[in-house]
């Protein structure tokens, strides 16, 4: 049986809340996008100049982040001026999850009809329809459980996204209750690759065209979401295109270490980046190279730009080159940076709480996102 000191530990890291925003938004209110069954908040980014059937991609944040905190953090606005591509970022609410996490875990909130996917697909599609985007290059991102939520939106739409990347998220249909979340998220509880390519065609309905590809973003010293969740993933995506596990080549981007998998016709398919001492969050590099985003709890200043390899993986940044740290970030000072120190307690719900351990569970779980 596990610690449970130390599972608490790392569930409270899960939820351990960011500083508010103190930067203004970018970021526009979304309005009247759909039925809206996951009750999610919407905004949007389009730069003044945006081209005829521009790229649109979607930002998912991590939980007790925000919209416009991701994306102040990240750095994706500030790419979509240079590049010339339409952001939608739908945010989560506390009253569907206290922590602002997607429901990643929740069956009804990752199928195609009737939950917080389907909020996401409707938000989508408003904004392929009110801007005249290219439905062929629509693309999809997230941290942590807005990575999981990636992946949801990956399998349950297929024919809407041509790519995704997820950062330190999990596997599509591993977790369907708080138990099993909490395992995957230590990197606990293996699913052979059959089950794991089955969960996927059976989110996806009967989806016989071509699938999304997808870039895997982790860091190595991830104390949050285990480094285990990227092989279970990429396993996952391998297999859902049929590519062989040892038809990969391999190259270092400073410390990140970069696995690329290619289908028959030689397409790149899957990707893999580890950065070797990072924590939970998203790489940035907010000083060298393309200059993207700020550094902070959850967002980690690595001198490798995650937001830019990505769009540059999708053919956003097309004539632009994105350039890498030549003295990328230490190990050392990654690791000091890669977990916030001393956070604040994550605010409690209203309703009154049971005595003794099994509170103490609970407050946990609470402050993970895993328990309403």
């Amino acid at each position: 049986m596990r610690n449970i000191a130390d599972t608490l530990a790392r569930m409270a890291r899960a939820g351990a809340p960011t500083p508010r925003d103190t930067a203004p938004s970018r970021l526009t209110p979304l309005a009247e996008f759909g039925t809206n069954p996951g009750a999610l908040l919407g905004f949007s980014y389009v730069p003044a100049d945006l081209p005829v059937n521009a790229p649109l991609v979607v930002v998912l944040h991590g939980c007790t982040q925000t919209a416009a905190g991701y994306d102040h953090g990240s750095g994706w606005s500030k790419l979509a001026d240079r590049a010339g591509f339409a952001l939608v970022f739908p945010e989560q609410t506390r009253a569907n999850n206290p922590n602002r996490c997607f429901n990643w875990f929740a069956s009804e909130d990752t199928a195609q009809a009737g939950g917080e996917a389907e909020s996401i697909a409707q938000m989508t599609e408003t904004m392929i329809a009110r801007h005249g985007l290219d439905r062929s290059r629509v693309y999809v991102t997230g941290l942590s459980a807005g990575g999981a939520m990636t992946m949801a939106m990956l399998v349950t739409r297929p024919d809407l996204f041509a790519g995704g990347a997820v950062i330190g998220g999990l596997a599509y249909g591993t977790a369907t209750g708080v138990s099993q979340a909490l395992d995957r998220m230590r990197g606990h509880g293996d699913t052979s690759d059959a089950a794991l390519v089955d969960m996927v065609r059976s989110g996806a309905r009967g989806h016989d065209g071509r699938w999304p590809t997808l870039a895997i973003w982790h860091g190595g010293a991830d104390a949050t979401v285990s480094v285990a969740n990227a092989d279970t993933i990429a396993r996952q995506w391998r297999g859902v295109h049929g590519v062989d596990a040892k038809a990969m080549r391999t190259e270092r981007v400073g410390t990140a270490v970069h696995r690329i998998w290619s289908d028959a016709e030689g397409r790149d398919v899957v990707e893999d980046w580890t950065v070797p001492g990072m924590g939970h969050g998203t790489p940035i590099d907010p000083l060298r190279g393309e200059r993207l985003g700020v550094a902070g709890p959850f967002m980690l200043d690595v001198g490798l730009s995650s937001t830019a390899v990505i769009a540059k993986s999708w053919g956003l940044l097309a004539a632009a080159r994105v350039e890498t740290a030549a003295k990328p970030a230490s190990v050392e000072r990654v690791a000091k940076i890669a977990i916030p120190v001393s956070p604040k307690p994550a605010a409690k719900p209203r309703t009154e709480a049971p005595a003794g351990i099994q509170a103490t569970i609970e407050n946990a779980l609470r402050a993970a996102g895993l328990m309403q």
